[in-house]
């Protein structure tokens, strides 16, 4: 059957966009977060846990990864780092904490890092990462308080304390010998630093890696989860698919749009277009107020009576002079109980944002997603698992273009319609 995987993650989108690889390959995967035990999942080949520590300081975060992994982590299961494709939270940091765990039960552990997800056009050249050929700094997701030089990964990790050497494009390109010898080859440097353009170029750093004999420890984003997950398909890990399929309703999907990101508005935008849509924007100043209050009950019972109609809900924090607003723990937490007690009456739950997705749905008791598909790359699609069942999507918010929303209510829709998930 294989060997197990273990994928760690700083947020919830991310660990159900890496799982969600091996998932589509029939491979059984679900992603977990809170306090759900390890020993509920003996059957999964693949358990992605949500760290939540995106918003947390350095050491809080590289203490919390240490802990989980020593938790779940159970050999010879092979382990996953998911870090953001676009270096947000501190992922040297968690990775450095992470190989304590890793060197201390196998200090042969073979150390392989390509962070490239092609399919959303981050790529990785001369260790710089960019997003569609933009050079990373000079992006929407670069705080500008935060030093250029960190995004080039050689320097990041090594401002962690960890060692690195680069694999250049040329080097993944060629002889493929060469390139397994340049991410194996035990010298005084520690983590092999891939660079990586297209998926063909995941695909080779995968495959040498995995063709080691060495204990491997991967770090990535979505990009090179698949890569590997197409590696291990490949060599005939098929199993039994999972249960896909649910009641059919006639209640409408609720879409919670937490990010701020240009991706995320844009696809906000055009979602309106479609019939049998209600949009509600929910000012900032509301979520910081009583959340007993009149005004709070009278929005929850709109949403609730819009769903119960049939109509697809979708909800957004109203524009703002602040970027991050939509990252803020408490607003995100007082979205998630604003539309708690409506989000029982949804045929279908969907979030971008990892922290809006996971606040949402802890708030509905839920404490894992059973992974079946994908919609597109980086939106994957589930079962939940826990107080309620039904399906759900989640999607990073710099994911997708402006029609991904609309494609996300459409396959909700088909799945209310038919009871097929996947």
């Amino acid at each position: 059957m294989g060997r197990p995987w273990f994928i760690l993650a700083d947020d919830l989108t991310g660990a159900a966009d890496s799982a969600i690889a091996f998932a589509r390959r029939r491979v059984p995967a679900r992603v977990v977060w809170g306090d759900s035990p390890s020993q509920v999942h003996p059957d999964v080949m693949v358990l992605a846990y949500d760290a939540a520590t995106r918003e947390l300081d350095a050491a809080l975060a590289a203490r919390r990864h240490r802990e989980v992994l020593q938790r779940f982590l159970h050999l010879p299961a092979r382990l996953f780092k998911k870090i953001d494709s676009t270096l947000r939270g501190s992922p040297a940091e968690e990775i450095a904490a992470m190989l304590d765990v890793v060197l201390a039960q196998e200090p042969d552990t073979c150390v392989v890092m390509a962070p490239s997800f092609p399919a959303m056009g981050r790529t990785v050249c001369g260790a710089q990462v960019r997003v569609h050929g933009v050079p990373l700094p000079f992006t929407e997701y670069w705080p500008e308080s935060r030093d250029p030089a960190l995004a080039n990964l050689l320097f990041l990790l090594e401002g962690a304390g960890l060692r690195a050497r680069p694999v250049e494009l040329a080097t993944v390109r060629g002889d493929f010998d060469v390139l397994k010898s340049a991410l194996t080859k035990a010298d005084r440097t520690l983590v092999a630093v891939c660079d990586a353009e297209t998926d063909e170029d995941l695909e080779r750093i995968a495959e040498a890696s995995l063709a080691t004999d060495r204990p491997g420890f991967y770090i990535g984003s979505g990009g090179f989860a698949h890569a590997l997950a197409h590696c291990v398909s490949r060599a005939g890990v098929l199993l039994r698919s999972p249960s896909c399929c649910c009641e059919p309703s006639t209640r409408g999907a609720l879409v919670v749009v937490g990010s701020r990101s240009q991706a995320s508005r844009a696809a906000l935008a055009q979602v309106t277009t479609l019939p049998n849509v209600e949009r509600f924007s929910v000012e900032p100043s509301l979520l910081g107020g009583d959340l007993q209050s009149a005004v709070h009950a009278s929005l929850s019972d709109a949403i609730r009576n819009a769903l119960k109609t049939g109509m697809d809900v979708v909800v957004d924090i109203a524009s703002t002079t602040s970027s991050q607003i939509a990252g803020d723990p408490h607003l995100v937490s007082a979205l998630a109980s604003l539309l708690g007690p409506a989000a029982r009456d949804a045929s279908a739950l969907a979030a971008t944002g990892g922290e809006t997705a996971a606040a949402l749905l802890t708030r509905l008791g839920v404490n894992g997603i059973q992974l079946l598909d994908e919609i597109e790359p980086g939106i994957p699609l589930g079962l939940t698992l826990g107080g309620v069942s039904v399906p759900a999507v989640t999607k990073a918010g710099g994911f997708g273009n402006e029609g991904c929303l609309r494609r996300i209510i459409e396959r909700l829709r088909f799945i209310r319609q038919t009871g097929t998930v996947a």
